[in-house]
């Protein structure tokens, strides 16, 4: 590749093995964890310090140039995909706990942080870090952070937004930003949290305040197999409704069983159309308490076999199986579509029974494997991409389960994020007034919008400009200082 004048401009920040620019180089970047989707950037560089990633974003500011920051590339929705012609910054060398305080229970991290490693640092103070992705062994607290990601554990603990107290960044517009704190304690607007899940689309987060927790005292976790799929589906309403509030609740199909087992064993019941986790956790009295609920509801809830994990190495077996799923389910096909739509608890039976039917009708098989306890519902669509016409047939079925969450008074995603795979089902969900309001808040935090264009809006136009110094909620009309 001939280097133009622009990414020339970049050698006085990256020496030449951090500004990756041949192509055998940009290949392993041009896309994301939904591997439908490919662009290649004009280059890739790659940040050691804060400073450096503030001044890769001024450059891209001057130059007009579109930037996509990237960790570990696990994005099932295209959000990481590049910018054809921009710039890729690969923040995986940021991947420092900075401090971590087990007195405030807080652990302040950069964005190229792995997720499984902030737990292990708080581990020997009897904490944790809640939010557990499936993608958890892999994925960067910088992507969480961009999709707000949830995990297993959600249903009871929250999202990745309910455990980020501030963070520092630096905006599209190269403005160094602090939003938030130490602490839940602060007045006017939530900056933080309107940053948490907003896509990359307003600019890089480089220091990130981690809420940390207690580990629990003791957990009780059960496996039960079922006929159907609904009836599991049913299962979690009835644990719900009952008042219980379990760590998580977690179902697989067949299909997801079948592969969780030819890749990791987990002996899961033979013969079951679905199995339910449902995992109580917290002080050991109120376990056992809670237990006795759980175990009766379970026993009256059609389950045709039902365990119980005696110690935490068959905890962990149960649990290996569900967090192998999703990447276990390439054995059974060479590509596959991951939604995440969200549906209300109280249809969720239902809802799986409509994707059964429409797996039937498009002759395409789907895999189950999702987070139950909040409606969390990620089917992957199994198909063949060397197979003429099969991704669009995938993809149009993906398309009418998305619809169904949104007519069920659901939701488009549930920690995944819009991406570019869903990003043309946004007026499904959102009227044209909110989301010209959403395209006027990003436009006061990016007013070039070069920070991942073409992500998350139908229109991949870039935002007008915006008046220059002022506060960007002020910038979108949305606070005024008089």
């Amino acid at each position: 590749m001939q280097r133009g004048m622009s990414i020339e401009r970049f050698e006085s920040i990256f020496s030449p093995e951090r500004l990756l620019i041949s192509p055998a180089h940009l290949s392993a970047y041009e896309s994301d964890a939904l591997t439908a989707f490919h662009s290649r950037p004009a280059a890739v560089v790659v940040p050691e310090s804060a400073d450096e990633v503030i001044a890769t974003v001024r450059l891209c500011n001057e130059l007009r140039l579109p930037f996509v920051a990237r960790g570990s590339g696990t994005s099932l929705s295209g959000g990481s995909l590049p910018i054809a012609g921009g710039i890729v910054i690969a923040l995986n060398r940021l991947n420092r706990i900075l401090r971590l305080d087990p007195t405030d229970r807080i652990a302040v991290v950069e964005p190229g942080v792995v997720n499984t490693q902030v737990t292990v640092a708080a581990q020997p103070f009897g904490l944790h870090y809640a939010p557990d992705p499936s993608s958890q062994t892999i994925c960067t607290i910088g992507g969480n952070v961009a999709f707000n990601s949830g995990g297993a554990h959600c249903l009871k603990y929250g999202m990745t937004s309910n455990h980020v107290l501030g963070l520092k960044a630096v905006l599209a517009s190269g403005e160094v930003v602090e939003f938030g704190g130490e602490s839940r304690e602060s007045v006017g607007p939530d900056l933080t949290g309107l940053f948490v899940g907003s896509e990359g689309l307003f600019g890089v987060a480089l220091e990130i305040t981690l809420q940390l927790l207690p580990r629990a005292e003791t957990f009780h976790t059960v496996l039960a197999g079922y006929r159907t799929l609904e009836e599991a589906g049913n299962a979690v309403s009835a644990v719900v409704a009952s008042g219980l509030l379990p760590g998580a609740i977690e179902i697989m199909d067949a299909l997801a069983i079948q592969a969780a087992e030819a890749a990791v064993h987990a002996g899961y019941p033979k013969g079951c159309e679905a199995v339910l986790i449902v995992e109580l956790e917290g002080p050991r009295e109120k376990v056992a308490a809670e237990r006795i609920e759980l175990d009766a509801l379970l026993a009256t809830s059609g389950a045709v076999e039902i365990r119980v994990a005696a110690d935490s190495a068959e905890r962990m077996k149960i649990w290996k199986g569900r967090k192998s799923a999703f990447s276990a389910v390439g054995r059974l096909s060479p590509d596959f579509i991951v939604q995440d739509g969200v549906v209300p608890r109280r249809r969720l039976g239902e809802a799986l029974r409509r994707i059964g039917e429409m797996s039937r009708e498009s002759g395409i098989r789907v895999a189950n494997v999702f987070h139950a306890g909040d409606g969390n519902l990620p089917p992957l669509i199994l198909y063949d991409g060397r197979e003429a016409g099969a991704l669009e047939r995938a993809e149009t079925l993906a398309g009418r389960i998305l619809k169904m969450c949104v007519e069920m008074g659901g939701s488009l995603t549930g920690e995944h994020g819009i991406g570019v795979e869903k990003r043309d089902y946004m007026p499904e969900m959102f009227s044209a007034v909110e989301l010209d309001l959403m395209k006027r808040i990003r436009s006061a935090f990016d007013p070039l919008g070069i920070a991942n264009p073409g992500k998350m809006f139908p229109c991949a136009d870039a935002p007008a400009l915006s008046q220059h110094g002022l506060h960007p909620l002020e910038k979108a009309g949305l606070i005024s200082r008089e």
